[in-house]
């Protein structure tokens, strides 16, 4: 029989609200955090919108630790400290070699290679700062969170661009079903608010003027915000044993590839991915109440993802509440999936499926209810998580009581 991975505890950082609590809340009210960017080191960026964290909570993390961190790293951190806050545990409490942290990134530190860049070919230094490189690497936050924690079991990072929150998740879901660990810490983090990343950003012409507007007609593409959400899995064995909450179970994980373009995503990869998550949790498409769409804002990733759920799901899509929380979070690239799984589990557990924010004009092309703008009350039995990335990298997670 495989071995059940269940959740207990769930952190998160973003625009929303500096805790998962608030996050949660922010999202039911579909209140949008998007808005003007506040950051003046931005320089000559044309789109000055964003989804900022305007001010990071008290967290009490040593100064030594913090000086060797990116600001990636220490949203994760903060996330990792209140997951493993709420799930009751502490590396006392456990064999550390039986708990590890797998943490997704999209990018790496980027406000620190900009801040050398700066100070090297502008300012006229003559070197990086000490801790460049281990503050860069994409690793960092994986370390960082094990370092903070305790915490010595399988620890690594994982980037598959904006799908690398729930590939970290599914990593580590493996990392239990095998026997590798007990307990795993994971999730996903990014900071990707610097000059350099918008600038990128900017020069692919995905970037929205005034607001992310998923599935709306009128949409005009993605924004970008901070963030990260991270969540203690169990076996379920360990978690009924010491006598933890369980919030909810990761039912099902699917991955897959689109080998077509490094950015133009396919109708046949995400829905190769929902099947394969369908087929591992042993649930039927009917079975579905609520799916947690990638829905970045964009005219192509909407209208293509509206298509591969008709396919997955036949007549039963037209049931299905669906809705995109980047419309209030914004896409926070490698925290993405973090974020909404704190959408997922918490729409099972109060049977409220939180709302497509900003929504004006209905698509013919996305033609599914999208819950626009105001949650909705409902019994949601299991619930869907989707991220399609750059690079055709497919991940989906499926979520139900316990």
């Amino acid at each position: 029989m495989r071995t059940r991975v269940v959740i207990t505890g769930i952190g998160g950082i973003c625009g929303l609200g500096t805790n998962a609590a608030a996050i949660w809340e922010e999202m039911r009210a579909g209140r949008s955090a998007i808005g003007p960017i506040g950051n003046l080191a931005l320089h000559d960026i044309k789109v000055r919108t964003g989804c900022e964290i305007r001010q990071l909570p008290d967290h009490g993390i040593d100064r030594k630790q913090l000086v060797t961190m990116d600001r990636f790293s220490l949203l994760a951190v903060i996330a990792a400290r209140e997951a493993m806050l709420q799930s009751g545990l502490s590396a006392s409490d456990i064999d550390t070699n039986r708990i590890g942290t797998i943490v997704g990134v999209g990018i790496c530190g980027w406000e620190t290679v900009e801040e050398n860049y700066r100070s090297i070919l502008l300012e006229g230094k003559s070197r990086a700062g000490i801790f460049t490189v281990p503050k860069v690497m994409p690793g960092a936050a994986a370390g960082q969170v094990s370092m903070n924690l305790g915490l010595r079991g399988p620890v690594y990072g994982v980037t598959s661009a904006c799908a690398s929150a729930n590939h970290a998740i599914a990593s580590a879901v493996d990392q239990i079903r095998l026997g590798r660990a007990d307990v795993m810490v994971s999730g996903g983090t990014d900071a990707p608010m610097v000059w350099g990343i918008l600038k990128s950003w900017e020069a692919l012409r995905v970037l929205s003027p005034d607001t992310c507007r998923p599935f709306s007609a009128d949409r005009q593409g993605l924004v970008l915000g901070e963030g990260a959400g991270m969540v203690v899995l169990e076996s379920y064995e360990h978690a009924r044993a010491r006598g933890a909450t369980i919030l909810g179970e990761i039912a099902g994980v699917g991955l897959s590839g689109d080998a077509s373009d490094i950015v133009a995503p396919t109708i046949e990869g995400p829905e190769s991915a929902m099947r394969a998550c369908l087929a591992d949790a042993g649930i039927n498409a009917e079975d579905i109440d609520y799916l947690n769409a990638h829905g970045t804002g964009t005219k192509a990733n909407d209208q293509i993802e509206t298509a591969a759920i008709k396919r997955v799901f036949g007549d039963h899509a037209y049931s299905l509440s669906v809705s995109s929380t980047k419309s209030m979070h914004a896409h926070c690239l490698g925290a993405s999936g973090g974020l909404e799984l704190i959408a997922c589990v918490n729409a099972i557990r109060e049977g409220v499926v939180p709302p497509t924010a900003n929504f004006r004009e209905p698509d013919p092309d996305c033609d599914l209810d999208v819950t626009p703008n105001v949650s909705r009350e409902r019994k949601v039995r299991v619930a869907l998580s989707n991220a399609f990335a750059f690079g055709g990298t497919n991940a989906v997670l499926a979520f139900k009581a316990v």
